[in-house]
This record gives structure tokens, C-alpha cells and sequence, in this order.
């Protein structure tokens, strides 16, 4: 796949970055019950799918380098783990969002990230040495609140993916996006920070220094509980209201269905 990018794109790439990095430093400390989120992810997401992959990715890429260096400023980590975890993510979802998904692949696309997210979510949340660490972490939240608001984030993340792919013809390719997008750079992530952690982590107070393996799907599952729900619930309506307000702004690759609309 050839780069292509317009002065448009380049323009929308520096708008989003910006967005991306400055509203993601100012939530950096969001959280609920203990579970901390991330509601910064929704804007590449959007700009991904109004401008396409490459806008998104090299706008999710750029964003969270400068997010990371003013919220931990570990550079070589964030250039290391969340630059391309990143790109990934949104790269994946302009890119899936283009294609016309039928509702056998989304079913079944559906399906396999429920099985493993649930099976990840057990065996994570099983895990006595994690769910105390967490608890310390998050300031004395409770064990019980912890993991009600952990489960129920992962639930209805699918729970909503099923429900728009299924309802919406529309937004099937957006809600598949985010969760190939999110299974892709998650477990990027992951694999990273563990990877790397003995070279720059020495200092985590989290999970202790340097992480390891064990905590592979620990943050591959809640790096992807904790921003899904953003992109999926509050990217529609934003990606509605922009291609209302501006009907030229639709990314030049998104195919038309044959013999009705999208709506």
C-alpha cells in the first residue's frame, strides 16, 4: 500500500496529534473504581475514519509520543512500545473501516475476540498477585469494585460490538476496525513492555522492575478494556455529526453499498 498524502492529510494529521497529546495529558489520571481510562483514543479513531489509515496512524503514532514524554517522559519507551502499538491500532481501524464487512465475518470476527478476551479476563483476573497490585495502585479501591468495573468494561465492549455490527450496517466495519485494531496493538504493546522493560522500567512502582512474562496478557487485556469503550460508543456519533455538518469530508476509498444505503 502506497502512501498517499494531500496537504489535507497533513494538515489533519497535525490537528489530530495535537488533539491527541494534549487531551490525552489531561485525562492521563481518569479513572473508575480503580480501573483508569483512556478517552483520548476516540480522536484518532475518528480522524481515522474520516481521513483514513495513514492519517490515523501517523496521528495515534505521533500524539502519543508527545502525550508519553510530558505524562512519564520514558521517550525511548514510548518510541519504542506505544509508537507503533499506536500506529497500529489506527492504522487498522481507517483501513477496516473502508471495507464492506459482512455480517458472517463480523459474527465470527466477534466471536473469536470474545472467547479470547473472556478466557484472557479469567485467567487475568484470577491472578491474586495482580488484583492486589492493582488495588495498591489505584489508591485502596476494593478488590470487589475493582473487578466489577473491570469485568463489566470488557463485557460491554463486546457487548456493543455485537449490537452495532448486527443493527447498523453503517458502522459493522468501524466496530470490527476497533477490535482487530485493539487486539493488534495491545498485544503489540505488551509484548514490548515486556520485551524492553528490564532496559527502561526500572523504576515502575506497578507491576514491580523489570515486568515480566506473566504480565503479557494483564496489560494486553487491560489496555484494550480500558479504550475500546471510547471508541465505540462516542466515535459514531462524532464521525455522524463532522460527515453531516461537512458531506465532502467521507475518506476516498470508502466503497458505496450496492442497492441501498448505509444507514
Amino acid at each position: 500500500m502506497k502512501i498517499k498524502l494531500t496537504s489535507r492529510d497533513i494538515t489533519a494529521i497535525a490537528i489530530c496529534s495535537a488533539l491527541y497529546a494534549v487531551f490525552g495529558y489531561l485525562t492521563a489520571g481518569l479513572s473508575f473504581f480503580g480501573v483508569g481510562f483512556l478517552p483520548a483514543v476516540l480522536i484518532p479513531a475518528v480522524f481515522a475514519a474520516l481521513y483514513g489509515p495513514w492519517v490515523g496512524g501517523l496521528s495515534g503514532a505521533t500524539g502519543i509520543f508527545i502525550r508519553d514524554v510530558f505524562v512519564h517522559g520514558n521517550a525511548p519507551l514510548s518510541l519504542i512500545a506505544g509508537v507503533p502499538a499506536n500506529f497500529i491500532l489506527f492504522f487498522l481501524i481507517g483501513y477496516i473501516y473502508t471495507k464492506n464487512i459482512s455480517l458472517k465475518q463480523a459474527l465470527t470476527s466477534i466471536s473469536l475476540a470474545t472467547i479470547g478476551l473472556v478466557a484472557s479476563s479469567i485467567i487475568l483476573l484470577s491472578n491474586a498477585n495482580f488484583v492486589v497490585a492493582m488495588t495498591k495502585w489505584t489508591g485502596g479501591v476494593s478488590t470487589r469494585a475493582f473487578l466489577l468495573t473491570f469485568g463489566l468494561t470488557v463485557i460491554v465492549s463486546l457487548v456493543i460490538t455485537a449490537v452495532v455490527s448486527v443493527r447498523w450496517k453503517k458502522w459493522r466495519s468501524y466496530a470490527i476496525g476497533a477490535i482487530v485494531g485493539q487486539i493488534a496493538g495491545g498485544l503489540l504493546l505488551s509484548i514490548t513492555i515486556w520485551l524492553v522493560s528490564p532496559l527502561f522500567l526500572s523504576n515502575l512502582n506497578i507491576y514491580g522492575a523489570p515486568v515480566t512474562a506473566i504480565y503479557v496478557l494483564p496489560i494486553f487485556v487491560w489496555t484494550i478494556a480500558t479504550e475500546i469503550p471510547f471508541i465505540l460508543l462516542v466515535g459514531p456519533p462524532i464521525i455522524k455529526v463532522v460527515q453531516n455538518a461537512f458531506p465532502t469530508l467521507h475518506y476516498r476509498n470508502k466503497p458505496q453499498n450496492k442497492g441501498g444505503t448505509n444507514d
